[in-house]
């Protein structure tokens, strides 16, 4: 089945089912300032729940395209995009879980033919503070289908800030991959943590048109369905690169591409803040990822994926316009990367190339990158590293110094002319030089970090703005890392965060998922040293000082000499460039609502001040 058909009968099916198909919206949300983006089918709806006499019809039925930026750097796997489309039937006040439910289950059965023994379903258990859906799991035992209870990580949405509508979730999988949620919002949670029924019950779904395609298809990932096939057949003919032996730079590309299409043809254009620095952003790393492939252009990419579109998306088939946006900046980026190559020369020019024989052994070690990485930051002279001489190789620590491009020289590269790694490398082995692979890396860390406060638009210590509620949200992350170093031990450190008025994300370093026990450690701790109502104090001193008295820098090299070291009593101690609350006591309630893997090696927090 390809995605005009599955768009067609997904449609079709509500329409004859009572529903009114409403447009798409656009991909920049009106009247909504939390968000740089359309996110999901729901988001133009939200006022409807709690109004539903305003809405235009009681029961609607939307294929909306999303864009979300903390997806960027996860691109280039199976799953991670950009830009997608959600399939969503919603109601507000006109039906409830009984024909969600049913509606869903005879749409995968009967119009999508998947096998009833295919199909397994999960419900929300129950906790403390909300009963059990019992409702839902009757209707699923009375129909025959199998379900697991989970708890309200996994299976109750919402709400988005401290108050608003919410509810349990119902979600459908299909050979255990997760194709469709349903969210029930049937309580009103009230600024002091209380929930009350509401008074008119409301549905939102979601399914995933492009995860559908994969399950429908039977492909191996998103990029093999018709939405992906013919831009990534077109990447293989005009690099004459294959897809399999370089999935990850196509992936990226055909993604990345896609997505600036999109915003451009909403009227954005390449800048350096808000919606236009995302799209900058978007349209660079394609062009980076081209170079990998020897991708001369992106002009020749754009038909297959306008012609997949332009007839569902009419703003798509205005191609010219959209297609000088981008060549524009891919212009600009060009005569950017001519500079680059010339201030890489004089980087690389300043260098002593190591000896055929001694760089091909050298390369041979599968460790030689940690085994660099000591050599550059130890004790310069004529002595030979124990690992070389084991190899039988000759090359002294100062040889090695003196042919190594430091992490920071190949990130300035990086960030000032956009040279990827990969090109860095490549350019560097040409000339029998090395490259300080890890150093690199941290200091993408760093920049990855503030790329994600500047795709809100600013820059304030990772605060989407600098509202009261952000303050408290900023405040209490000093007291989650110092929990978690606590609990789990020295070796947390943050690698991001994203607050807004409603709630905060933490990302940190950890190998692998919290139990109960600890998630409950550490918001009890951080609970705990909010009713000691600790002072929260500033004092100014110099970055060796800070490191000395045992602050927490997790950024390094941006602070400067002079650093703002913030203290919540004798608990945490952080350098940070503020602002924050005066006292710990008047953040409230600290809930953690949700632990999750971020990325490798990378766990990530979602919590709300009650």
């Amino acid at each position: 089945m390809d995605s005009n058909k599955l768009r067609k009968i997904f449609i079709d099916f509500f329409i004859k089912n009572g529903h009114k198909q409403l447009p798409p919206a656009s991909l920049i949300p009106e009247n909504d300032p939390s968000v740089l983006f359309t996110t999901a089918g729901m988001q133009q709806f939200k006022r409807y729940y709690t109004h539903p006499e305003e809405a235009p019809a009681k029961n609607v039925v939307t294929c909306q395209p999303c864009f979300r930026t903390s997806d960027i750097e996860e691109v280039g796997d199976e799953t991670h995009l950009t830009f997608f489309e959600m399939l969503g039937n919603f109601s507000f006040g006109g039906y409830f879980k009984k024909e969600a439910i049913e509606w869903a289950y005879e749409f995968l059965t009967k119009e999508l033919k998947i096998g009833e023994e295919r199909i397994i379903c999960s419900i929300f258990g129950g906790d403390d503070t909300n009963a059990r859906d019992d409702e839902t799991a009757k209707i699923l035992e009375e129909m025959g289908l199998k379900y697991h209870e989970h708890d309200r990580n996994d299976n109750f949405w919402g709400p988005t800030g401290n108050e608003g509508p919410c509810g349990p979730t119902l979600e459908f999988y299909v050979n255990n991959i997760e194709v469709w949620n349903l969210v029930f919002n049937e309580y009103y949670k009230n600024p002091d943590g209380t929930y009350r029924s509401l008074e008119t019950k409301g549905v939102d779904t979601g399914m995933g048109l492009e995860r559908m395609l994969v399950v429908l298809n039977k492909k191996n990932d998103v990029f093999e369905t018709d939405v992906f096939e013919p831009i990534v057949q077109k990447i293989a003919e005009t690099t004459n690169k294959n897809y399999q032996e370089n999935q990850k730079s196509f992936r990226i590309i055909s993604d990345h591409l896609k997505s600036s299409i999109f915003l451009s043809a909403e009227g954005i254009f390449p800048s350096n803040t808000g919606q236009g620095y995302v799209l900058r952003r978007l349209i660079r790393r394609t062009i980076r990822y081209g170079w990998q492939l020897d991708l001369k252009s992106l002009f020749t990419l754009f038909p297959p994926i306008i012609k997949t579109y332009h007839s569902i998306y009419k703003k798509v088939g205005d191609s010219q316009i959209v297609i000088n946006r981008i060549t524009a900046e891919e212009d600009k980026f060009n005569e950017i990367i001519q500079d680059g190559l010339k201030k890489s020369a004089t980087v690389f020019e300043k260098k002593k190339p190591i000896s055929d024989t001694e760089y091909a052994r050298i390369m041979q070690l599968s460790n030689r990158s940690d085994i660099l990485g000591r050599i550059y930051h130890g004790e310069s002279g004529d002595q030979i590293d124990p690992d070389f001489q084991k190899g039988k190789i000759s090359t002294t620590n100062q040889e090695v110094k003196d042919a190594y491009i430091s992490g920071r020289e190949a990130f300035d590269l990086y960030q000032s002319y956009g040279f990827p790694l990969e090109s860095i490398l490549d350019l560097a082995q040409k000339q029998h030089l090395f490259v300080g692979i890890t150093d690199f890396q941290n200091e993408l860390k760093k920049h990855q970090e503030l790329s994600r406060t500047a795709s809100a638009g600013m820059f304030k210590g990772g605060l989407a703005s600098g509202g009261e509620q952000e303050i408290k949200y900023h405040s209490a992350t000093h007291l989650l890392l110092a929990a978690l170093r606590q609990v789990l031990g020295d070796g947390v450190h943050q690698k991001g965060s994203n607050i807004t008025a409603e709630r905060l994300r933490f990302d940190f370093s950890y190998p692998e998922k919290l139990s109960e026990e600890q998630v409950k450690q550490v918001e009890d701790l951080v609970n705990q040293k909010i009713k000691e109502d600790l002072p929260v104090k500033m004092e100014e001193m110099s970055l060796e000082d800070a490191k000395n008295c045992g602050a927490i820098g997790e950024f390094g090299e941006k602070y400067g000499f002079k650093v703002k070291v913030y203290f919540m009593g004798d608990f945490s101690k952080e350098i940070c460039g503020g602002p924050h609350v005066e006292h710990t006591g008047i953040l409230g309630h600290f809930k953690i609502i949700k632990e999750e893997s971020s990325s490798a090696g990378v766990r990530r927090i979602k919590a709300v001040l009650e």
